[in-house]
């Protein structure tokens, strides 16, 4: 590997370690709003503007958390929910640039589906206990939903440019 190729290579994952950091900081300056949270726009952002690079940030993030909070069962969720996000946005980007309005419908459907998704791991406690914390957090579902598609709908644009800006000036 060439001096330019390890200087780009060493640029990327110092910005993919500096995205995870500001998503978690993020995440972090918003909790005290119940499920308005920016990590679904910073991956959906990730990963329209540095494709499968967006895994990158995606675990970082996962890691962080779990240092914060505790590796917990509901840490084991963040393991495929965000991934599976990152995933979506990767399958439905392709081709032609999509409206924003259709970013944060997107979003939106993933806040709403988000608890569904959370329980899978609460079956080994039988179908009723993940059924239970399902049901409990349908209102933070809403709410995550809501979120998701206001910020998505606001946000996704600007914050694209300011990435795309930021990837060309490190030279991809």
């Amino acid at each position: 590997m060439d001096r330019n190729s390890m200087r780009a290579a060493s640029r990327r994952v110092v910005l993919c370690a500096l995205l995870a950091a500001m998503t978690m900081a993020l995440k972090m300056a918003m909790a005290p709003l119940p499920n308005i949270e920016p990590v679904s726009l910073m991956i959906l952002v990730c990963a329209l503007v540095f494709g499968r690079q967006v895994f990158y940030v995606v675990f970082t993030y996962i890691f962080l958390e779990g240092l914060v909070f505790g590796f917990g069962l509901w840490w084991a969720s963040y393991l495929y929910l965000w991934p599976l996000w990152a995933g979506a946005v990767l399958l439905l980007g392709r081709g032609r640039e999509k409206p924003p309005l259709f970013w944060a419908a997107a979003s939106g459907a993933f806040g709403l589906s988000f608890g569904a998704l959370d329980a899978l791991p609460y079956l080994a406690g039988g179908p009723m206990a993940a059924l239970s914390r399902w049901v409990l957090g349908i209102p933070f579902d809403l709410l995550h939903c809501v979120g998701n598609f206001f910020l998505a709908l606001t946000l996704e644009r600007p914050l694209c440019r300011a990435l795309s800006l930021a990837r060309d000036k490190m030279g991809r």
